[in-house]
């Protein structure tokens, strides 16, 4: 079983965990739904890289020893993408070397296997915590706001609900205000470098969320660059 998604929640924080070993990473799964979480988990270090770009993740639980690409170069190369999601990494029970070299690549904390599950969850929630304080800053688009800490959309005063792929989407966009996104950009950072379905998915969507955050208010904030992409602006009326 390669990846396994719950229903995003408003308000619910989400983890994604890379791990390879099946057993381990069903029972990391299962246990934090238990607790509360919204959890995806996926099996290799190409799919790492690829959900951890997604804007929506609270916390990554990474294992080093990965097919494709092992932790240190997931790690490494989410950051080198400017994602920022708190890390926390999964070392060998005497890897000394490999904690090193989970901070050196850019991990926020490590734990050694085998680990409690209780001990995971207060690193987690210590973490989560740590990222309220830094990450999760509220991005502001004229009256629309996105608070990446909470998942909430608001016009106004008006709560908006979105799916998770939209929440994504939308975030990329708002972190972009004024400047074009183009689709490629937005295929990557929502979907995924490894996506190989139809590109027009990013049409689909950006008409989903047009009818959700402009048409009902009688705005036109998402407007289409031909040829180009998608730019947020937040004085189209």
């Amino acid at each position: 079983m390669e990846s396994s998604t719950s229903r995003p929640r408003v308000g619910v924080m989400r983890v994604l965990v890379v791990e390879d070993e099946v057993h381990l990473g069903e029972a990391v799964r299962d246990g934090l739904i238990g607790e509360g979480f919204d959890v995806e988990l996926v099996a290799d270090g190409q799919l790492g890289i690829d959900r951890g770009k997604d804007p929506t993740f609270d916390v990554i639980v990474l294992d080093i020893l990965l097919p494709k690409k092992n932790g240190f170069v997931v790690c490494e190369e989410l950051r080198s993408a400017g994602v920022m999601t708190p890390i926390l990494m999964l070392t060998a029970k005497d890897g000394e070397l490999d904690e090193a070299e989970a901070l050196d690549t850019g991990a926020d904390d490590f734990l050694r296997k085998p680990f409690s599950f209780v001990v995971l969850v207060a690193r987690l929630n210590a973490l989560l915590r740590r990222g309220q304080r830094t990450v999760h800053e509220v991005l502001e688009a004229g009256d629309l706001t996105l608070d990446p800490g909470s998942y909430r959309v608001h016009r106004g005063e008006v709560v908006i609900e979105l799916t998770q792929r939209e929440f994504s989407i939308l975030t990329v966009l708002m972190n972009a205000v004024g400047q074009t996104v183009s689709k490629a950009d937005l295929l990557s950072s929502v979907w995924g470098d490894s996506f190989e379905g139809d590109p027009n998915i990013v049409e689909v969507y950006i008409g989903y969320l047009r009818k959700k955050i402009d048409q009902p208010f009688n705005r036109r904030s998402i407007q289409t660059v031909r040829g180009v992409g998608y730019r947020l602006d937040p004085s189209s009326e």
